[in-house]
C-alpha cells in the first residue's frame, strides 16, 4: 500500500486518510493509489461507507501536486482509472463516500470533497479552486460538479478569481452536510457513515443508481426511465428479502435486520 495512505477498516465503514506533509498534495502514483482502494471499496460486500480525509488540520488537500507538476507531470497526466484522486471519475461506485474536510480543500482537494456524496467540515475549513491564477482549469470535476450546486454568477466568481469559500458560507449554499469544530470532525463523519449503515444496503445501492441515472432527467422523463427496466439495482431491491424485511421489523416495533439480497 502507498505510504501516503493509512486504510482504517471499522466494520462497514472504511476510512482512508491522505497523509502528504505539508500539503496532503496528490501527484499521479498517489493518485493511482487512491483509485485502488476506492475500487477496492466499490467491490467489497461487505464495506458500506467510505470517509476521505486528510491527515492534520491544516490541509484536507491543496489539489494537484504543484511540485510534481513543476518536475514535468502534466495537468491532462494519467491519474488512474478513477480520474484524478481515484474518485473525481468513479462514476458507478453506487456506495456512498464522505469528504470529512479538514482545513484547506483546494483545487483538486475541492474537487475531491465534491465527488463525495455527502460532506462534514470543520469550522476552519476552506475551499477554493484557484486553478485559473495557476493557468489551468478545475477540470476534474470542479467546472462540471459546482454548476449542478450553485448559481452561475457564484461559479463563475469563483473559477475565475480563485477567491475562498468559508465553512458557514459552503453549508449556506448547501455544499457541505455539517459544520463541526476541528476536534469533533472525524466523530460526526463516523456518525453519519454509522447512520448509512443502519438503512438497507440493498436501497442505498439502488438510491445512488436511481440518482445517477436520473439526475438530468425531466422528472417524467425519469419516471419513464426507473420503469424501464434498464436499471440493475432498483429492480433487485423491489423484490429483496430486505424489503420484506424493512415493514415486518417495524410493524414488530424491532429493528430490522439487514441480509442485502
Amino acid at each position: 500500500m502507498n505510504s501516503s495512505l493509512h486504510i482504517i477498516r471499522n466494520g462497514p465503514i472504511l476510512e482512508i486518510v491522505l497523509d502528504r506533509p505539508k500539503a496532503n498534495a496528490i501527484d499521479a502514483k498517489t493518485s493511482f493509489a487512491m483509485g485502488e482502494v476506492f475500487m477496492h471499496f466499490r467491490d467489497d460486500p461487505q464495506l458500506r461507507v467510505a470517509i476521505i480525509t486528510g491527515a492534520g488540520e491544516r490541509f484536507f488537500s491543496a489539489g494537484w501536486d504543484l511540485k510534481a507538476a513543476a518536475q514535468g507531470e502534466a495537468p491532462d497526466a494519467d491519474f488512474g482509472p478513477g480520474g484524478f484522486a481515484g474518485l473525481t471519475e468513479l462514476f458507478h461506485l453506487d456506495k456512498p463516500v464522505i469528504a470529512a474536510v479538514n482545513g484547506y480543500a483546494f483545487g483538486g482537494g475541492f474537487e475531491l470533497a465534491l465527488a463525495a456524496d455527502m460532506i462534514v467540515c470543520s469550522s476552519n475549513a476552506r475551499f477554493a479552486l484557484p486553478e485559473a491564477r495557476l493557468g489551468i482549469v478545475p477540470d476534474s470535476g470542479g467546472i462540471l460538479r459546482l454548476p449542478k450546486i450553485l448559481p452561475p454568477a457564484i461559479v463563475n466568481e469563483l473559477v475565475m478569481t480563485g477567491r475562498h469559500m468559508e465553512a458557514e458560507e459552503a453549508l449556506r449554499w448547501g455544499i457541505v452536510n455539517r459544520v463541526v469544530e476541528p476536534s469533533e470532525l472525524m466523530a460526526s463523519a463516523r456518525e453519519l457513515a454509522a447512520s448509512i449503515v443502519e438503512s438497507a444496503p440493498l436501497a442505498v445501492t439502488a438510491l445512488k443508481e436511481i440518482y445517477r441515472e436520473t439526475c438530468e432527467l425531466p422528472v417524467e422523463q425519469g419516471y419513464r426511465h426507473i420503469r424501464s427496466g434498464a436499471l440493475t439495482h432498483y429492480p433487485a431491491v423491489l423484490h429483496s428479502e430486505d424489503a420484506s424485511e424493512g415493514p415486518l421489523a417495524f410493524a414488530e416495533k424491532r429493528a430490522p435486520v439487514w441480509k442485502g439480497r
